[in-house]
């Protein structure tokens, strides 16, 4: 075995966790194991060393693997645009703009793609773990399917079948998904994984029984589910708040519809003194010393969406009384005086005022800017890192005061009464020292120390590793390690 794939019932069963437990649990037994997505649709992102675009979930299984993120680790990225189109990205880069049913046609060219990129990755480890997406029992999507059993079948891979517990009907899920695979497929399922249990594991078994009895197929695990575990997300915004344990700043979001790279929010989830709050349609908006525009895949859309929310005359209120706003990537766009997509580049063509808060204009181009940074503060000496992805060239008198120099060259815009912040860069928040400048000059006073986000992803991973070889039936693992012992290196 080459290749395991993990699949579910549905999105949000636990495939990516999952794959990230297995990945850092066998890559501490010393097996060369590496992540593979074929296809992902997602706006959480990550920009690779070669400067490619990836899954954010699939690079964080990378860092469980002990291995830098790779282009062949998820090559086939679908960013959507709008409710039938999205951004494709192909081995990292951006190949064009799709509707569903175009899309669905691609998919023969978009097979090989993958499959090339699955066949560098078997060359070089011992063992990949891939990941579906959706579920394999999506009737209407089998034809030219590369992104569960599909590949599966092309690669000729065992799959495991994940179903989440706590949604209810857990048994109904894998049964069902089962009875609407083929012949061939139902074969290569080779047992199930049940995820987020809670309670007692004896009144559980008595159902496992029955499935093992049903399917002929094992149950290898019931994982517990893990409170507080945080990890950067495939997309989901997971929750909504985070209550602070000594609140000194209250930070508000808006959950825009195209929200995108929204894992720049987790630092501030974490941070002791931060109470977040994101806010979806139709919720009134609390009081904030901070509201926080984050990045959007549809930057003008998404600002309309804003004003009918009643954003606008909100964050005029917020900063009229001494708040402060702070714009991430697309939300940074949103600050200026207009924001001009002429070639049509993310959306519809034309010119949408800005909020007006900057004095800037921002034009969208073709060409994406895609790299990972560091630097400073520009008006002091903190190092900060981080990473750039977007679309568009801001210019105006407000980049004559810059919020960071990277290296030499100097991102971002600070108002002159200080009030109104923005820069392109996301995961500022996550090295501390950066984090508590920033928060500094957004007005967080006294005692707290930021949170080591890195740091508390491998935290994560271990806690999921443990979980995992705690709750895998007796024999699983050592399984996996002697069927990809073949391939030791």
């Amino acid at each position: 075995m080459s290749t395991l794939m993990i699949q579910g019932t549905t999105s949000d069963a636990g495939k990516s966790t999952v794959v990230a437990g297995l990945c850092r649990l066998l890559a501490r037994r010393g097996v060369s194991v590496a992540p593979f997505k074929p296809q992902n649709m997602a706006l959480n992102s990550a920009v690779t060393p070669e400067g490619g675009e990836i899954g954010r979930s699939t690079a964080l299984q990378a860092l469980a693997s002990g291995l830098a993120p790779h282009t062949d680790m998820n090559p086939v990225l679908l960013k959507p645009e709008t409710d039938r189109g999205a951004q494709v990205i192909l081995d990292g880069w951006v190949h064009g703009h799709m509707d569903a049913l175009d899309y669905h046609a691609f998919k023969r060219q978009a097979r090989e793609t993958v499959l090339s990129a699955w066949e560098r990755l078997t060359s070089c480890h011992d063992l990949v773990i891939a990941e579906g997406a959706g579920s394999p029992a999506e009737i209407n999507l089998r034809q030219n399917d590369i992104a569960n059993m599909g590949f599966a079948e092309a690669v000729d891979c065992p799959v495991w079948l994940v179903a989440d517990i706590d949604r209810g009907g857990v048994f109904a899920q894998l049964v069902g998904t089962l009875e609407l695979l083929s012949d061939s497929e139902r074969a290569r399922t080779r047992g199930f994984v049940i995820n987020r249990f809670r309670g007692d594991l004896a009144l559980l078994e008595p159902g496992l029984d029955w499935l093992t009895g049903h399917t002929g197929k094992p149950v290898f695990g019931v994982l517990p589910h893990l409170n507080g575990l945080l990890l950067d997300a495939e997309d989901g915004l997971g929750l909504t708040e985070s209550a602070a344990e000594a609140p000194g700043l209250r930070v508000v979001v808006p959950a825009l519809p195209r929200i995108s790279n929204h894992t720049d929010l987790d630092a501030l989830r974490l941070h002791p003194r931060v109470e977040l709050t994101l806010v979806g349609p139709g919720r009134a908006i609390p009081p904030a010393d901070v509201i926080l525009l984050p990045g959007s895949k549809s930057t003008a859309s998404d600002l309309a969406w804003l004003r009918r929310e009643g954003w606008e005359a909100q964050i005029r209120h917020h900063l009229r009384y001494g708040g402060r706003v702070l714009g991430i990537c697309g939300g940074f766009q949103m600050l200026g005086e207009e924001i001009e997509d002429s070639q049509g580049v993310e959306g519809e063509a034309g010119t949408t005022p800005g909020l007006g808060l900057l004095p800037m204009r921002t034009r969208m181009v073709a060409g994406k800017q895609l790299r990972t940074v560091r630097g400073t503060l520009a008006d002091d000496d903190v190092m900060v890192s981080g990473y750039e992805i977007h679309n568009g060239v801001s210019e105006g008198p407000a980049l004559d005061r810059p919020l960071l120099d990277l290296e030499g060259r100097p991102d971002g815009a600070v108002s002159a009464d200080g009030q109104v912040l923005g820069t392109y860069v996301h995961g500022l928040f996550d090295e501390a020292p950066a984090a508590a400048a920033l928060l500094a000059m957004l007005g967080l006073t006294g005692e707290g120390a930021a949170v080591d986000l890195a740091a508390h992803r491998e935290r994560q991973l271990d806690r999921l590793a443990d979980t995992l070889e705690a709750n895998l039936a007796s024999g699983t693992i050592e399984m996996l390690l002697s069927e990809s012992a073949w391939g030791r290196r």
